[in-house]
């Protein structure tokens, strides 16, 4: 796997400039991200995640003519019509293989991974690049300094093999509750957004400001679901696949904020020394978190031959997902 940040930086300091309420080590301190980074007007999803490959093909010498599915999860697709799966297929110059995007935002690397499995079970593929890539920064209003603090931009690009590679992926547990959607939502979007036609700007409690067609994340709400779902779903998953705690030995979830993380670990007993945090560079990058975390624990030699870690995706939709990666 491998993964591409734009390359414009968004630091805290210029954050900070622009919300002097909030100065920088306020803004490290409770989100645990020093930068994040965006794309360019013209840059949007695809192009990002098109660039993860390519990084991707290039690092680990891979022959993409071998590939026969690609999966593309986003909630940036370039148009509603058609997928932009099949646009990447032919950017990527791919064999003309099955492609197919899906909208998931904070648990999507997981679920990718899910029907990944699920394909080469069934005999349908063999080798599928599965890409994760969001722009967020292109709904959010510029006057949201908690989404703008929070948010990064990003792609990653995996290739799920039947042949052996660096590690073997396990069983899944996977949820949803649509009661909680409008917690997180840009609502003047999609087909039944655009009967939304009110785009006058509102201040939410927090003093955050933002209209229908930008993102909207009521955060209490959002703290409340992972609060009471997250640690019920590793409990889960754990009974599931006949494992304690002590027997995981790194634990990756969504990184979503410092603060949230921090929350979870604890209520989930979690050692700190098994959890990781790899937000601070990048920021809240939705289905790219998981894949980009895991990237950097590689690269610094965190997971080792025999190493059990356990991957947690959550967010919008709500929706959820949790599986085991056996290296």
């Amino acid at each position: 796997m491998d993964y591409y940040l734009p390359k414009k930086e968004l630091s805290n300091k210029e954050l900070s400039s622009k919300f002097p309420e909030w100065n920088v080590e306020k803004i490290s301190s409770k989100t645990g991200i020093s930068k994040r980074f965006i794309a360019a007007d013209d840059e949007f999803a695809s192009d990002m995640g098109i660039k993860a490959a390519n990084k991707l093909f290039e690092k680990k010498k891979f022959d993409k003519s071998t590939i026969d599915f690609l999966i593309y999860c986003t909630q940036s697709p370039d148009y509603l019509i058609p997928t932009t799966a099949c646009i990447i297929q032919d950017k990527l110059n791919l064999r003309k293989v099955g492609a197919f995007d899906f909208n998931l935002g904070c648990s999507g690397y997981i679920y990718g991974l899910s029907i990944a499995k699920g394909l080469i079970a069934a005999g349908i593929a063999e080798n599928i690049l599965f890409i994760t890539a969001e722009t967020y920064s292109k709904f959010i209003n510029v006057k949201d300094k908690s989404n703008r603090t929070i948010f990064g931009d990003a792609a990653s690009a995996s290739i799920i093999t039947k042949d052996k590679g660096m590690c073997r992926i396990g069983d899944f547990e996977l949820g949803s509750d649509g009661s909680g959607f409008d917690n997180l939502i840009v609502r003047s979007s999609g087909v039944k957004g655009t009967q939304i036609n009110n785009q006058s700007e509102k201040t939410d409690e927090f003093g955050n400001i933002h209209s229908d067609k930008d993102l909207y994340m009521n955060g209490p709400e959002i703290f409340n679901f992972t609060g009471s779902s997250v640690p019920n779903l590793i409990h889960s998953y754990l009974s599931k696949v006949n494992l304690s705690l002590d027997q995981i030995d790194l634990f990756v979830f969504h990184q979503a904020n410092k603060f949230m993380l921090n929350y979870l670990r604890k209520k989930t007993k979690i050692p700190e020394e098994k959890f990781i945090l790899e937000i601070e560079n990048s920021g809240n990058t939705v289905s790219s978190t998981i894949p980009i975390a895991l990237c950097n624990i590689l690269d610094k030699n965190k997971v080792n031959s025999g190493s059990k870690v356990l991957l947690a995706g959550f967010g919008v939709g709500y929706s959820w997902g949790a599986t085991l990666l056996d290296f």
